[in-house]
């Protein structure tokens, strides 16, 4: 996997897949549209800052919530480059590898990484690396066969060989 490198977007506890999309924008299986409503019922300017590879932390339980997929999807879809968490919904978890989504479980990183810091993301080691505090983190890398999953774009794309 191809480390990762962002801005940060920092967001509380329990965010549910209601805020990172609205289920009044889920009548649309379009995951452009659907990203153009990405956490606009927590942060109405999430989808006019964020650039393609920034990284959004939060702390535990994110994801919790309906188990739809649209979540993952419109984050991603957003160009961000992985999710950084105290902890996740085990349904987002599933839910973002299925989709080819980074994502990584790291207390200490969550909890010290602030809003607007660049961060840094080694997917091989699990490093994680605040360029503007000068901290680093270790969480716990994924396996390969996630990774190859993660890389190849999704889970039904990895398994077409």
């Amino acid at each position: 996997m191809e480390n990762a490198k962002g801005r940060v977007f920092k967001y509380q506890d329990n965010v549910d897949t209601d805020v990172i999309i609205p289920a009044r924008y889920l009548n649309t299986p379009d995951a452009n549209e659907l990203a153009k409503h990405c956490m606009e019922d927590i942060d109405s300017t999430f989808v006019s800052k964020v650039n393609p590879g920034d990284i959004i932390v939060a702390g535990w339980n994110f994801g919790c919530g309906s188990s739809r997929e649209h979540a993952p999807l419109a984050i991603k879809t957003c160009k961000v480059s992985v999710v950084i968490a105290k902890s996740f919904a085990r349904i987002f978890y599933r839910n973002s590898i299925n989709i080819g989504m980074p994502i990584l479980e790291c207390e200490e990183a969550a909890e010290n990484i602030q809003p607007g810091d660049e961060v840094e993301v080694d997917f091989n080691t699990g490093l994680i690396t605040d360029k503007t505090l000068n901290q680093s983190w270790q969480a716990e890398p994924f396996p390969e066969f996630i990774q190859n999953i993660i890389d190849k774009g999704g889970l039904m794309a990895s398994l077409k060989g």
